[in-house]
């Protein structure tokens, strides 16, 4: 916005100056020669005076007609321009010594001297008028007795001065407006740079959310593979066996032993593949955003258990990338499901805060903790824990939020967060509750 102003400015200032610098000289003679006209009896001027006064305007405008021709194509210092500004300030001179007033028109010396001398001729142009004006200024040329000349001296000298104040404010305006130009520039270019380096960063990262998804459906498919041998292929395997010794039995006791065994693993089975499935899509989020599944989760948690649950939401809610809800609200699930199971607490509050280009979920009880240096070196490789954090459950079995070691517990936790690009982060002591966090990128639904 800045370039765009400053280029506006520009933009308007220069027709402006440009319409000047043609018609300013037109005006000034103009308003000199009415003004020499009026005052011709108050300052003496003689008939052949005023003759020689009437054949230099018309001198003059035959100039401004020529140059405005010929300042087309020498729109900068040069030769020409030059011997015009040379030419004009001695029909100024002239002017002036016949009539003071005409100084009006020798005072366009002082405007654009920088646009039509070169650099070591712009002194002398500068000093040339100022010897025209202070004449003017103390009642004509050639002054007449020592004192005028004095004054004369006098005026020059402020004159002078003057200039020389004023070029050098004008130097300074002219180097600040140059660098004032220079640092919208370099803004604009690192506006545009920064700009860049944000659309490659969004790329980048719709790149890594992409592998990030790609590696966690290859994540799921190796954990439910491992679960599937692990439960239901040992469990159907078990099944077998009891049939079979059923099958090779006679006493109807023992063959009611193992079909109960039987009956058991089916039914254990039978729970594992329900958990399995469960943990593959968040029903919860196929009609509500995050907040609302959460909120909906953590109230039918609490009725379901008796615990006091409450969920918050701070900051304001956006819609989220549903790969990033879906790590989220798995986190909440299991951490609640173990919290039930082992923490033995009173109360349990969930938060979500939506901060920046950070989404933090908070899950806190006030159960029983545990002592985290008392974990398996396997269990949390790399989540963040707080140096006070000393976790130990009071059953011996070590445990976050209620939830034990092995199975899904942190570690799975952990994965889900660092799939995503996030981490998890454990706060406990044993009898003062848990903590558990998790901070992810902010990374909104595709449109």
């Amino acid at each position: 916005m800045p370039g765009i102003a400053a280029r506006a400015d520009a933009a308007a200032v220069g027709p402006r100056r440009a319409a000047f610098y043609r018609w300013g000289p037109y005006g000034l003679l103009a308003m000199g020669t009415v003004a020499s006209v009026v005052s011709a009896g108050v300052v003496g001027m003689t008939t052949g005076e005023e003759y020689v006064a009437a054949v230099l305007v018309l001198a003059s405008l035959a100039l401004q007609l020529v140059w405005g021709s010929a300042a087309r194509s020498r729109p900068g210092p040069s030769t020409v321009g030059t011997v015009y500004y040379s030419v004009r300030w001695a029909l100024g001179f002239v002017l002036s010594w016949l009539n003071p007033f005409f100084a009006f028109y020798a005072v366009t010396g002082y405007y654009d001297a920088g646009r039509l001398l070169r650099p070591r001729l712009m002194k002398v142009g500068f000093f040339a008028t100022a010897i025209t004006m202070s004449g003017s200024q103390v009642g004509g040329m050639p002054p007449h007795g020592r004192v005028l000349w004095l004054g004369f001296g006098l005026v020059l000298g402020v004159n002078v001065g003057l200039l020389a104040v004023f070029s050098r404010l004008a130097a300074q305006d002219d180097e600040h407006a140059r660098v004032q130009v220079a640092t919208i520039a370099e803004l604009e270019r690192t506006n545009a740079a920064l700009q860049q380096a944000l659309d490659e960063n969004a790329a980048l990262h719709a790149q890594l959310l992409v592998q990030a998804r790609e590696a966690g459906v290859a994540d799921e498919r190796r954990r439910l593979a491992a679960e599937i041998h692990d439960t239901l292929a040992q469990g159907l395997t078990g099944i077998i066996a009891q049939l079979q010794v059923v099958a090779n039995v006679s006493d109807l006791a023992v063959a009611r032993i193992h079909l109960d065994r039987a009956a058991d693993l089916a039914r254990h089975s039978l729970g594992e593949a329900r958990r399995s499935v469960h943990n593959l899509a968040p029903v919860a989020l196929e009609n509500d955003g995050l907040p609302e599944a959460l909120k909906k989760t953590v109230t039918e948690w609490g009725e379901r258990t008796g615990v006091r649950a409450e969920f918050t939401l701070t900051g304001t809610a956006e819609q989220l990338h549903e790969e990033l809800a879906a790590t989220l609200l798995r986190i909440v699930q299991e951490a609640l499901s173990n919290a039930a199971r082992h923490a033995r607490a009173t109360r349990v509050g969930v938060t979500l805060t939506f901060l920046g280009d950070e989404v933090i979920l908070d899950i806190r009880d006030d159960g029983t903790g545990f002592d985290l240096l008392a974990l398996p070196a396997r269990s949390f490789p790399h989540s963040r824990l707080l140096p006070h954090s000393r976790l130990r459950s009071s059953g011996g079995t070590p445990m976050s939020g209620g939830t034990p070691i092995g199975g899904f517990g942190l570690d799975g936790m952990r994965a889900r967060a660092e799939r995503i690009g996030g981490a998890l982060t454990v706060e406990s002591e044993p009898g003062q509750g848990t903590a558990v966090s998790a901070r992810v990128p902010l990374v909104r639904h595709d449109r």
